[in-house]
């Protein structure tokens, strides 16, 4: 990212493109609890450092928020969102609610979102995230969704080891020391998990 970026930048400096014709959409996949949503915040503040976008703001969105009730409501939803994170990261949880069967609502709300990526490409960033198989379902339910994603990042589940140490952190904040038992136990419990 960063070298595709300097690149980029290299190239506009020598007259030769331009930063805003770069495109880097992401998609994110893993299992609940993975950090998708950290990382996707994280990723405005890194884009932002590296001078890829004016801003590190992330608008977070669902399709409860893209998804209108009525015709005509959802191309206005998705246009607000899309306007909102100009300059930074409109990122979308669970994109793969969109595209269920038969969802002309959901359809349209992708028909918008691919517009946009187009005509304001390098103006924002687009984040898609949910469960890996699910999000190869919705990059595949429409021609456009594939070739606008070209940056991807699987998150695997946290190692037995990991959880205990983040409990472990998190017990410290809060001034709690676990004994041997207690780390014994919860190792246990994660275990099952």
């Amino acid at each position: 990212l960063a070298v595709q970026s300097m690149f980029m930048k290299q190239r506009a400096s020598l007259g030769v493109g331009s930063v805003q014709q770069m495109s880097l959409n992401f998609v994110l996949t893993g299992n609940p609890g993975t950090g998708k949503t950290s990382v996707a915040r994280k990723m405005g503040e890194v884009l932002r450092s590296l001078d890829i976008l004016p801003t590190s703001n992330v608008i977070e969105v669902s399709r409860s928020n893209l998804v209108g009730k009525y015709m005509g409501e959802t191309p206005k939803n998705v246009n607000n969102a899309c306007d909102r994170a100009m300059g930074g990261i409109l990122f979308i949880d669970e994109a793969y609610t969109l595209c269920a069967e038969n969802d002309n609502y959901g359809q349209e709300a992708i028909d918008t979102l691919i517009k946009r990526m187009e005509d304001d490409r390098g103006k924002f960033v687009v984040i898609v995230a949910g469960y890996l198989d699910r999000m190869e379902e919705f990059l595949n339910s429409n021609p456009g969704l594939n070739s606008r994603f070209t940056n991807r990042l699987h998150i695997d589940d946290y190692s037995e080891i990991e959880l205990l140490d983040i409990f472990k952190q998190m017990a410290d904040k809060q001034q709690y020391q676990l004994s041997e038992e207690a780390e014994v136990k919860l190792m246990e419990v994660v275990s099952t998990m």
